[in-house]
């Protein structure tokens, strides 16, 4: 197959993009009464708005032929299929099927894993209905009130962003709570306000060997048991979510207490699998099946849709657009909905580990850039730190702006409205970015600050926005469990466009294992406290230092 830069629809794209790079958003909306009707898609109360970019009806179109040109609707039939996508580790990628509710068999290896998942599912139903009632007790008969999930990567941001954005659906009496650094604040700061005797932890690992969250878990094992004193009262306290069972139980957790996870879940995709267990008991599994049914809509408008009317693809296709043609090479994410404050972290993991990659599919370094570098705030927070930037900075960055029309907390009245406030700098901020002010409309309004003092002339070109600045818009009616669902698989599907589109495996992630792998080398160099002349001359004397003043 040939490099997607070789093809007659990128270098149509280049061509393309050499005639308009320059064309103002403003003079598109101004000479298009219909833009926005031509520029956004409705899946049911789910509204995609990408009016508000540089492109127009042919850039549309050769984007789709890009599409088509790198094959996406073939793979995504195989994404669905279970094939084995991620090939440098021969597995599939099937979190849809941790979300498929319609229940149609998907085949891995010949065997239709909905079975499985099901399984899994009534497990997760159990252990959520038993804490949340009470019937579940700790080893003095107490009620488990505090629940401490342990994992790192997909096993923290996942659920941790989950049960933030749900708190309004989340049970009064139970407290989650997330332990994901290695550095001992992290965990000590959450056992400070945990009781042992109402404290069910979580160990979330894969592997059960991963460095950070293993660190974790055998410290918060001590603090336990420092307590209870009994081994056998861990039952009571630890569940494991896991596959290597024989490291499970050797750390002593019984069991009955151990939920699987399949080599086909990635992690950065496993909060709709037994990951997402700290979310099923905080806010009751009937709620985590609408997140898991969310899922699957979105699966469903994926697989289905045009690919002109389909919500991944086009987000997919303009994130292109900007990082391979305008070289635009980040992305912000801004909420605005406190609830979601740490979707942008949770999006990071997604998309920079996903295809954060310069080698292709065909062992070759690829011939362009991929990837954005993500990163945002939640609004109005970002609006007072790093909006100046998006607004007049040298660097575009072109924006997701993503909010609720209805909020779940009711505060204020008709003059005072905080929903209102929120919405309102929601859309002037787009407006604003798209539009720009030009000196003459500066001039104008400084008009009588001028005839007064006519120094302040020079203030004019200071207040002046070039505008052009593109964004999207994402509206749905309210933050749910569902619309969160398919809030968070749009994106899962958009960077698996992008990757086929890079011809690059979105599902691996060497760069997080070789960074570990260095980690082991100088611990023991720590540990020895001897001066250490093993490596390059800065990490030397790194650690020389830290040793010296230890």
């Amino acid at each position: 197959m040939a490099e997607i830069t070789e093809t007659s629809e990128w270098l149509s794209l280049e061509e393309h993009f050499k005639k308009i790079k320059n064309i103002h958003m403003k003079d598109l909306f101004e000479n298009d009464i219909q833009r926005f009707e031509n520029n956004h898609i409705l899946f049911d109360d789910f509204l995609f708005d990408y009016s508000k970019n540089r492109i127009t009806e042919e850039t549309k179109k050769l984007l789709i032929s890009l599409a088509k040109s790198a094959d996406i609707e073939n793979w995504r039939k195989r994404l669905f299929s279970g094939e084995k996508i991620n090939f440098t580790e021969n597995r599939s990628a099937l979190h849809i099927a941790l979300r498929n509710r319609s229940n149609k068999p998907i085949m891995v290896d010949g065997e239709d894993v909905m079975p499985l998942v099901n399984d899994e599912l009534s497990k997760i139903r159990k252990l959520s209905e038993d804490i949340r009632s009470g019937s579940w007790k700790g080893f003095s008969g107490k009620k488990i009130t505090s629940i401490v999930n342990i994992g790192i990567g997909g096993s923290d941001l996942g659920p941790s962003m989950v049960c933030e954005a749900l708190k309004p659906f989340g049970s009064k009496g139970i407290t989650p709570y997330f332990v994901s650094n290695v550095d001992a604040a992290d965990l000590s700061q959450v056992l400070e306000v945990c009781d042992p005797e109402t404290t069910l932890f979580i160990v979330a690992s894969k592997t059960f060997t991963t460095q950070e969250t293993m660190t974790n878990a055998f410290s918060a094992r001590d603090w336990f048991l420092n307590t209870a004193i009994k081994k056998e009262f861990i039952k009571n306290h630890f569940v494991a979510i896991s596959s290597n069972l024989d490291e499970v139980i050797k750390f002593g957790i019984h069991s009955e207490n151990i939920f699987v996870l399949w080599d086909w879940v990635g992690g950065r995709y496993s909060l709709w699998s037994s990951i997402g267990l700290s979310i099923a008991i905080f806010i009751g599994m009937e709620n985590f099946e609408e997140l898991l049914a969310g899922g699957h809509d979105a699966d469903n408008h994926f697989i289905s849709a045009p690919l002109e009317k389909n919500i991944p693809i086009m987000m997919a296709l303009i994130g292109v657009w900007y990082i391979n043609f305008f070289d635009f090479s980040t992305l912000a994410v801004l909420p605005y909905d406190q609830c979601l404050a740490k979707l942008p972290a949770y999006l990071q993991q997604a998309d920079m580990e996903s295809n954060g990659k310069f080698i292709g599919r065909n062992n070759e370094k690829v011939c362009q850039q991929t990837g954005p570098i993500l990163w945002g705030e939640a609004g109005t927070n970002g609006q007072h730190a790093f909006y100046q930037l998006l607004h007049q900075g040298t660097q575009i960055v072109p924006s997701d702006f993503i909010m609720p029309i209805n909020s779940n907390y009711k505060l204020g009245n008709d003059k005072n409205n905080h929903h209102n406030i929120l919405q309102s700098n929601f859309i002037a901020q787009t407006q604003s970015l798209m539009t720009g002010k030009s000196m003459l409309a500066v001039e104008n309004e400084m008009k009588n600050e001028i005839n007064k003092n006519p120094d302040l002339k020079g203030l004019v070109s200071h207040r002046t926005f070039e505008g052009n600045r593109p964004t999207n818009s994402i509206l749905f009616k309210s933050l749910s469990p569902k619309s969160l669902g398919r809030l968070i698989a749009m994106y899962e599907h958009k960077i698996f466009t992008q990757g086929v589109i890079w011809n690059i495996n979105s599902f691996d992630q060497w760069g997080v294992e070789y960074g570990k792998q260095i980690a082991k080398l100088v611990l023991p160099q720590l540990e020895s406290k001897q001066v250490t002349k093993a490596f390059d001359s800065s990490t030397n004397n790194l650690i020389n230092y830290i040793n010296n003043n230890s």
